[in-house]
């Protein structure tokens, strides 16, 4: 798998895409991220990838034509299964949404920034916009590396013990049950004794237990 964001602030993401899972999975050969700096694809002088928006209302808007060169240049390189853009108003991001996008191929994401974007880069460019909670953000780099991340890490051979990501919170569209180590007593504070008991189906069934109820207290939106 091959993730390309397209940014107008790649030195934001760089730290990023270099450290823990996600150069884990590139040093396997198992997915790679590449970052995109919108500003190499403007015509203008000044690099500049903005303008005023027409109608008047205030702020800057992102403009199609370095967006439409940059994601021709890259398909021109390779297919790809999604154009995402990240934007407060796109489908709610969750953890089936990224076990689905982690099972394609080669994905590119505009990260949003200013005021928005053109609103033809949406209607003509993109295949599916992503929203990663009901808030705003200065721009979309954090939502992509979020998105990266996710999709990243359950790509089966990433993490070393592939159960640990399939028993994350949401996989079963509830919480994880609560998890415990070494010492087993601290300050008096004790591990529950059905985790030392080492019988694997009297814990199992503590866990779902555990992840049930606290998904009903905390979560209950999930179970519905």
């Amino acid at each position: 798998m091959r993730i390309d964001i397209i940014t107008v602030l790649p030195e934001m993401l760089e730290g990023f895409v270099h450290e823990s899972i996600l150069a884990r999975a590139e040093k396997k050969g198992l997915a790679e991220v590449r970052l995109h700096n919108l500003r190499d694809y403007s015509q203008d002088k000044w690099h500049r990838v903005d303008d005023y928006p027409f109608g008047g209302q205030a702020g800057m808007v992102m403009q199609i034509e370095p967006i439409d060169r940059c994601i021709s240049a890259l398909k021109e390189e390779r297919e790809y299964d999604e154009v995402i853009f990240t934007s407060p108003d796109g489908e709610q991001f969750n953890q089936k949404m990224a076990n689905d996008l982690s099972l394609g191929g080669n994905l590119i994401i505009l990260a949003g920034h200013y005021k928005g974007v053109d609103q033809r880069v949406r209607e003509h460019l993109i295949t599916k916009e992503i929203s990663i909670g009901d808030f705003v953000l200065t721009g979309g780099e954090l939502p992509a590396a979020i998105i990266a991340d996710a999709v990243v890490r359950i790509i089966p051979g990433v993490i070393g013990d592939e159960q640990s990501a399939l028993s994350d919170c949401f996989q079963d569209n509830m919480l994880s049950a609560p998890i415990y180590t070494r010492p087993r007593n601290y300050k008096g504070w004790e591990v529950p004794e059905i985790l030392l008991s080492g019988h694997e189906a009297k814990i199992n069934q503590w866990e779902f237990e555990q992840a049930m109820e606290r998904t009903k207290r905390l979560r209950p939106d999930l179970l519905k």
